[in-house]
């Protein structure tokens, strides 16, 4: 990468349209896959708040109804800083977190979902996208993407021009 530009300047651009359609796969990948009775799942509980959208399209995909959050901060803006949970789910729905399906956007450096798996060692963890460091704390992802590339997700982009990647000739 060209040395004037900065680490996030590698950039994947996520449509809503391409975040939906990953959504989707990787909903067919947790299809059968629970360890209830048909391979159903108890619960979908989101990461917040980048697992809100891949969470609301996968219990949809799986006619999953029981939703629940978790909240956990891990950037203070583009910086990681440790990992720590501001909400968590309901107790009585968690337990170990057997049968229910943890869902991320993105797993990076796989902080954020080590402590949530510390809480709930039995849950499934499931995120659209994932880096190299993080994959380990994954049990099923759709697309990795190499660990300098800062993904931008819909939500957090604007429609403005910006400079080719290489020059302007």
């Amino acid at each position: 990468m060209a040395a004037d530009r900065l680490p996030h300047e590698k950039g994947f651009h996520i449509s809503w349209d391409q975040i939906h359609r990953d959504a989707r796969a990787l909903s067919w990948r947790l299809d059968g896959k629970g360890p209830l009775e048909g391979g159903q799942w108890r619960a979908v509980v989101a990461i917040t708040r980048g697992g809100l959208v891949p969470a609301m399209i996968v219990a949809r995909e799986l006619d999953i109804r029981v939703i629940d959050t978790i909240s956990v901060k891990s950037y203070n803006h583009q910086s990681q800083v440790s990992a720590v949970v501001t909400k968590s789910p309901q107790d009585e729905l968690m337990g170990d977190g057997s049968g229910i399906l943890v869902i991320d956007d993105l797993v990076d450096s796989g902080k954020t979902l080590e402590l949530v798996r510390k809480l709930y060692p039995k849950a499934h963890f499931g995120t659209v996208y994932a880096k190299p460091h993080g994959k380990p704390q994954v049990d099923t992802y759709v697309t990795e993407v190499s660990q300098d590339t800062w993904i931008f997700f819909p939500w957090d982009m604007a429609l403005q021009y910006v400079q080719p990647y290489r020059g302007t000739d």
